[in-house]
C-alpha cells in the first residue's frame, strides 16, 4: 500500500472519489463529533443476491474513497426492512400450506419455513449477515422491526404525523385514482390479527400521536403511530429512515430514481435532509433485456463465485456503474483477466494515478503483492488441450513453464487453476466444436511441426520464440489475414473460435504436447478424448 495525499484525492476522477467529494460537502455542517452514516437497504422477502452484494461493494468504495478524504468517523448500516407485510408465498420456498396462513404479517412474525429461526425475516436477515461477512464487508445490521418497536423511530413518525397533510400532498398526485381514495403514509398493526393493514385513515390526531382507519368490516380503530404500532409504506418509510438514522449517504438503482425524488422531498417535508444520492444502472442478460429474479434469467453470485474470486466481481461493479452491462457467463473470463492486468499494472503507477485504477478500490488500498504470470483465458485453453480435471495435473504444466512455482507461492494463480477447470466443464467444454483442416491448412500444420520440432531440437521453448515460428508459418502459407491462420489453429486444435496467444499457449502446453495435439488432429482423432 503506498501513501495517497488528499491533494490527489480531491483531484481523482474515480467515480468513488467523486461521490465522497459530494458527501465532503453534503456533511460540511455536520459536527465533526458525528459519524458519516452510510446506508443499503435489504428486503428480507428474498435471499441477498448478486446486486445485494454490488450495492454494499460499491457503497463501501466510496466510503473508503470519504476515509482518504477526511478524518471524519462514518458507519455503514446495513437496514432490514423485514417490519414489511408478507404479502405473497414465493414458490421455491418449503412448507407453502404453513406460510399462506400468515400472509400480510410482518416477516418477522411469519414463521420460518426452514425451521432455523425464530422468523421468517430473521432467517433471512441471519443470510444477509453471514453473506456480507463472507465478502469481509464492515456494517452494522439493523432491523426495522426493531426500529419500530424499541421506539428509536418514534420522534420522527411523530413528525411524519405532524407533516400528514404535507406528505399527502407529495405522494397523492403520483398515484391513480383508486389508490389516492384510500392512501395514507401510516400502515397499522392490527392489534388482534398482527396483520400489516392497508386500511384508510380517517383521522389523525399530532397532539395525541395517534390515527384512526377503517377495518374491513368497518369498524373504526384508534392506533399510536409509535412503538411498532403503524410501520410506514415503503417511499414515506425510505425519508423516514433517511431522517431517524441520519443518513448522508445511499445509493439505488436507475429504476428507484422517482422513488428516491418522492422520498427527498417527504424528507424536507419533515424537517430533514436527505442523502447524497448516486443511481446505478441495472443489469441486463445475454440477450439485452432486464435481469429479473422472478425469471432466473441472471446469474447468481454462487454461480460466479464457482468459476471466479469475488474481487472480479468487485471489479465489474466498480467498471461503469452508470452504464447498463450485461451479466452472464460469458462476461466472467473478461472480467477475471482485467482484474489480473489492473493488478499488474498498480505497483508501477505513480500513486495518483492508483486512485484510478479499480484495484485500489476493490482492496481498499492494500492490494496483494502476487504476480499472477498466467491469463485465465490462457488457463482454459491449457485445460482444454490437456483434458486435465484437477489442479495437479495443471500443476505440472505450470511448473514446467514457471521454475520453482507452487501453488504456495501463487495462491492467486492456485484459486484460477481450480476456476478454470470448473468454468471449461461447465461452459467451454459442451460448447466445443472442433473442424477438419482444410488441404492448405494441413500443409499449414506439418510446416509448423517442422518448425516446432527445430525449436525443440536447439532447446528454444520461450513463447517468443515459438510465437515467432507461428508467425511464420502463416506468413509462408500466404494467408491473406493472419488472424485467418490463428482462427484455423484454434479451431482445429482447441475447438474454438479464437483464444489465448498462441506462442504462449504452446510455452505452457509443452512443445511436443502441441505436436502431439496437431499430429491427433492431422489423422482425424477425437479431440476431446483424453490420451
Amino acid at each position: 500500500m503506498t501513501t495517497i495525499d488528499r491533494e490527489s484525492a480531491m483531484e481523482s476522477k474515480a467515480w468513488p472519489f467523486e461521490q465522497a467529494r459530494k458527501l465532503l460537502d453534503h456533511v460540511a455542517k455536520k459536527p465533526d463529533s458525528e459519524p458519516v452514516i452510510f446506508e443499503t437497504g435489504y428486503g428480507p422477502s428474498g435471499l441477498p443476491h448478486i446486486g445485494t452484494f454490488g450495492e454494499v461493494a460499491r457503497t463501501t468504495m466510496v466510503r473508503q474513497a470519504f476515509h482518504i478524504l477526511s478524518d471524519r468517523p462514518t458507519r455503514l448500516i446495513a437496514f432490514s426492512d423485514d417490519m414489511d407485510g408478507f404479502r405473497k408465498v414465493p414458490g421455491n420456498l418449503p412448507n407453502q400450506e404453513m406460510l399462506s396462513k400468515h400472509l400480510n404479517q410482518p416477516l418477522t412474525k411469519v414463521p420460518d419455513p426452514f425451521g432455523t429461526h425464530d422468523s421468517f425475516g430473521a432467517h433471512n436477515n441471519a443470510r444477509l449477515c453471514a453473506f456480507l461477512d463472507q465478502f469481509g464487508f464492515d456494517y452494522e445490521f439493523l432491523s426495522a422491526t426493531d426500529c419500530y418497536t424499541s421506539g428509536r423511530f418514534d420522534a420522527t413518525l411523530l413528525k411524519v404525523l405532524q407533516h400528514y397533510d404535507s406528505v399527502l400532498n407529495i405522494v397523492l398526485p403520483t398515484l391513480g385514482e383508486e389508490r389516492r381514495a384510500t392512501y395514507s403514509p401510516f400502515l397499522p398493526v392490527c392489534a388482534e390479527t398482527g396483520d400489516v393493514l392497508q386500511a384508510p385513515v380517517i383521522e389523525t390526531d399530532v397532539d395525541a400521536g395517534t390515527i384512526v382507519y377503517k377495518r374491513e368490516d368497518g369498524k373504526k380503530v384508534e392506533t399510536p403511530v409509535t412503538g411498532g404500532a403503524c410501520k410506514l409504506q415503503w417511499k414515506a418509510d425510505w425519508a423516514m429512515r433517511w431522517v431517524a438514522l441520519g443518513v448522508d449517504y445511499e445509493m439505488a438503482g436507475k429504476d428507484l430514481i422517482e422513488s428516491v425524488t418522492l422520498s427527498s422531498k417527504i424528507a424536507r417535508a419533515i424537517e430533514g435532509k436527505p442523502p447524497v444520492g448516486f443511481n446505478y444502472e441495472l443489469f441486463l442478460d445475454e440477450n439485452g433485456e432486464k435481469i429479473s429474479k422472478s425469471r432466473g434469467n441472471g446469474i447468481t453470485i454462487e454461480e460466479w463465485l464457482r468459476y471466479a474470486a469475488p474481487e472480479s466481481l468487485a471489479l465489474y461493479m466498480f467498471q461503469n456503474p452508470r452504464k447498463a452491462k450485461r451479466l452472464y457467463f460469458d462476461v466472467i473470463p473478461k472480467a477475471v483477466d482485467e482484474y489480473v492486468t489492473f493488478l499488474s499494472k498498480i505497483p508501477e503507477q505513480e500513486p495518483k494515478d492508483q486512485l484510478s485504477n479499480p484495484v485500489w478500490h476493490i482492496h481498499h488500498g492494500a492490494w496483494p503483492t502476487e504476480d499472477v504470470p498466467i491469463s485465465f483465458s490462457l488457463l482454459l485453453n491449457l485445460v482444454s488441450a490437456s483434458n486435465a480435471h484437477d489442479k495437479e495435473t495443471l500443476w505440472r504444466f505450470i511448473q514446467r513453464y514457471l521454475d520453482g512455482a507452487t501453488a504456495d507461492k501463487h495462491p492467486i494463480l492456485d484459486r484460477l487453476v481450480g476456476y478454470a477447470i470448473n468454468y471449461y466443464d461447465d461452459f467451454v467444454k459442451p460448447a466445443k466444436k472442433f473442424r477438419a483442416p482444410t488441404d492448405e491448412e494441413r500443409a499449414g500444420l506439418e510446416m509448423l511441426i517442422a518448425r516446432l520440432e527445430a525449436l525443440e531440437a536447439k532447446g528454444e521453448r520461450t513463447a517468443e520464440a515459438i510465437q515467432t515460428e507461428v508467425f511464420a508459418v502463416g506468413k509462408e502459407m500466404s494467408f491473406e489475414n493472419l488472424r485467418e491462420w490463428f482462427k484455423a489453429l484454434y479451431e482445429i486444435l482447441l475447438g474454438q473460435s479464437q483464444g489465448p496467444r498462441f506462442g504462449s499457449f504452446i510455452a505452457i502446453y509443452g512443445i511436443p504436447e502441441t505436436i502431439g495435439l496437431i499430429r491427433k488432429a492431422l489423422a482425424g482423432q477425437d479431440m476431446l478424448a483424453s490420451d
